[in-house]
C-alpha cells in the first residue's frame, strides 16, 4: 500500500510532503490510527486514515475516518487545493441524545478543535446526527444504545506543509470529545505510536 502510494504521489513534491507530515504524526495513546485505501475518482491525490478510539483496555469508545484530498489545479467546490474530509462516531448517553441542542453542540466540538490548534481553513461544512436504538424480540435483551455522527468536510489553508500537523491534531482533539476523553492540558507533549502502517 504504501508503495503505491509513494507511486500515486511522484511528481507532486506538495502531497508527499504532506503525506510524510501525516505518516510522521504522533497519536495519543487513546487512539489507534491506520492508512486504509483512499477514493480513487474524487480527487488526483488522496490519503485515508482510519482510527479508534479506546478508554481502559481495549474498549473502544469512538472511531472515524479522516480523508486528505488534493487537486493541483484547485477544486471550485473547495474553494482551495486541498480538502479534509472527516467522519467521528461515538456513543453516548441515552439522556445526552435527547438533548435538542447535541447537535449544535457536536459542531461546535469541530470548530472548536480546529480554532484551537491554529488550524487554519474555510468553507467547512457537514452534519452532525443523534440518534437511539431499542433492540425487540431476540434481541430484547441487548441494552439501548445511542451514538452521535459528526460528518465534515474543510479547505485547510496549507501555506507550508506543516502547517497539515493542527488539523491532524484537531481531528484528533474532535475523536476525542466526540468519545467522552478530556484533552491534552496545554503543555502537555504526547509522546505515542506513529502511524501504523498497511
Amino acid at each position: 500500500m504504501l508503495s503505491e502510494i509513494r507511486t500515486l504521489v511522484s511528481g507532486g513534491s506538495s502531497f508527499e510532503r504532506v503525506t510524510s507530515a501525516i505518516e510522521a504524526f504522533n497519536w495519543r495513546p487513546e487512539i489507534q490510527a491506520e492508512q486504509i485505501p483512499a477514493p480513487q475518482r474524487i480527487a488526483p491525490y488522496a490519503y485515508a486514515l482510519e482510527a479508534g478510539v479506546t478508554v481502559g483496555t481495549d474498549d473502544e469508545a469512538g472511531n472515524g475516518r479522516l480523508i486528505i484530498l488534493h487537486d493541483p489545479k484547485g477544486n471550485q467546490a473547495w474553494n482551495g487545493d486541498y480538502r479534509c474530509v472527516s467522519f467521528a462516531r461515538a456513543d453516548v448517553g441515552l439522556e445526552m441524545v435527547t438533548d435538542p441542542l447535541l447537535a449544535e453542540v457536536g459542531w461546535t466540538w469541530l470548530t472548536e478543535a480546529l480554532e484551537g490548534q491554529n488550524a487554519s481553513y474555510h468553507d467547512a461544512s457537514g452534519t452532525v446526527t443523534a440518534v437511539s436504538s431499542r433492540s425487540f424480540g431476540e434481541l430484547a435483551n441487548e441494552a439501548d444504545r445511542a451514538e452521535i455522527e459528526i460528518r465534515a468536510s474543510w479547505t485547510p489553508e496549507l501555506k507550508e506543509m506543516p502547517d497539515i500537523v493542527p488539523h491532524l491534531t484537531a481531528w484528533q482533539a474532535l475523536l476525542c470529545m466526540t468519545a467522552g476523553i478530556p484533552p491534552l492540558a496545554d503543555g502537555v507533549v504526547q509522546l505515542t505510536n506513529r502511524l501504523e502502517r498497511q
